[in-house]
């Protein structure tokens, strides 16, 4: 199982990243697929969740209406798109698959003007 994250980087307040993650070593189409994000100091936090369809998505209450997850399962690829962003959304993000448990490398997103 192989996941590398994408698409981080420096934003201002109120501006827009779009995180990739590319999946590999598996049936990308059978598996559900999440985000987390960890600050500096804190614990490691579900941002958004998607099934293994595409059908069902969950966000955490902190990003909702801000964020969205999606999937492109002829790409092996889930994203993360990150509208809005604030200074507390500065975190290394994380793609994960569920069952298999596994983890990306993460990607840094720092938001500061």
């Amino acid at each position: 199982v192989q996941l590398v994250e994408s698409g981080g980087g420096l934003a201002q307040p109120g501006g827009s990243l779009r995180l990739s993650c590319a999946a590999s070593g598996f049936t990308f189409s059978g598996y559900g697929m999440r985000w987390y994000r960890q600050a500096p100091g804190k614990e490691r936090e579900l941002v958004a969740a998607i099934t293994s369809n595409g059908v069902v998505t969950n966000y955490a209450d902190s990003v909702k209406g801000r964020f969205t997850i999606s999937r492109d399962n002829a790409k092996n690829t889930v994203y993360l798109q990150m509208n809005s962003l604030k200074p507390e959304d500065t975190a290394v993000y994380y793609c994960y698959v569920t069952l298999l448990g596994s983890w990306g490398q993460g990607t840094q997103v720092t938001v500061s003007s």
